[in-house]
């Protein structure tokens, strides 16, 4: 049942996310909102906090952070410790896990995508057309590889922080994984204010974020979980019958 919660919830929130970039005008909007028709610039793409605090040294604290652990965790790998029990092992390495794959995948479909980023639309000063989702592009227009939000993913690895606190605390869980989730939305948001990209671009970080980290826990933690139940339940038989 919770699995099936999970992953109405996934299809649910991709299917807003799609619906937003495709048939409503919020990206454009709030990239309006903050592009300065005057002098037909984005006031905050140079802006030290946004080009030099948010996008440099955040990113290499959180890059950081992120090569901590993934240290820890292979350290681990080969030389075990003692003092750390599997269940916390397998979280670890969900957590490590998703500081790898979280932002080489969205780096990846990046590379791939046609979608500009604001400043290289003509409506904001560039050369190139807007085209929605699910929209073919222009015979004449070069990909934008601009979706999803690359630097948000820097952060959005955090998300799998939750996993410490699944499945006995799902409350707790929940509260971490939505802070993480906003810590990323926030650089997210500083990057719109660049002009750097749309809301859906962040929301669609956001979405693999939690796909990610969702596939993984399935796989190591809840898979390990099921697999000491059943050994469990069979221990039990085994006495009750000896009994």
């Amino acid at each position: 049942m919770k699995h099936k919660r999970l992953a109405l919830a996934l299809a649910g929130s991709a299917l807003a996310i799609a619906w937003i970039n495709a048939f409503t005008d919020l990206d454009l909007m709030l990239a309006q909102a903050m592009f300065d028709p005057a002098s037909a610039t984005f006031p905050w793409r140079h802006a030290w906090f946004a080009d030099t605090f948010s996008h440099v040294w955040a990113k290499a604290v959180l890059l950081t952070l992120a090569g901590a652990v993934v240290l820890s965790a292979v350290f681990d790998l080969l030389w075990p410790r003692a003092a750390w029990t599997a269940p916390f092992r397998l979280r670890l390495r969900v957590v490590a896990l998703s500081a790898v794959l979280v932002p080489s995948w969205i780096s990846a479909l990046k590379y791939v995508s046609a979608s500009h980023c604001p400043w290289d639309l003509a409506l904001f000063g560039g050369g190139q057309t807007y085209v929605r989702l699910f929209e073919p592009a222009l015979p004449y227009a070069t990909a934008g590889h601009c979706m999803p939000a690359g630097h948000a993913s820097s952060a959005l690895w955090l998300v799998s922080l939750a996993v410490f606190w699944l499945p006995h605390q799902p409350r707790t869980a929940l509260r971490v994984g939505a802070a993480m989730l906003g810590v990323g939305f926030a650089l997210g948001w500083v990057q719109q204010l660049r002009g750097a990209h749309f809301l859906t671009h962040t929301l669609w970080s956001m979405w693999w974020a939690c796909l990610i980290v969702s596939l993984l826990y399935l796989l190591l933690v809840e898979r390990y979980r099921r697999g000491q139940n059943q050994i469990s339940r069979v221990a039990k038989w085994q006495a009750s019958a000896q009994s």
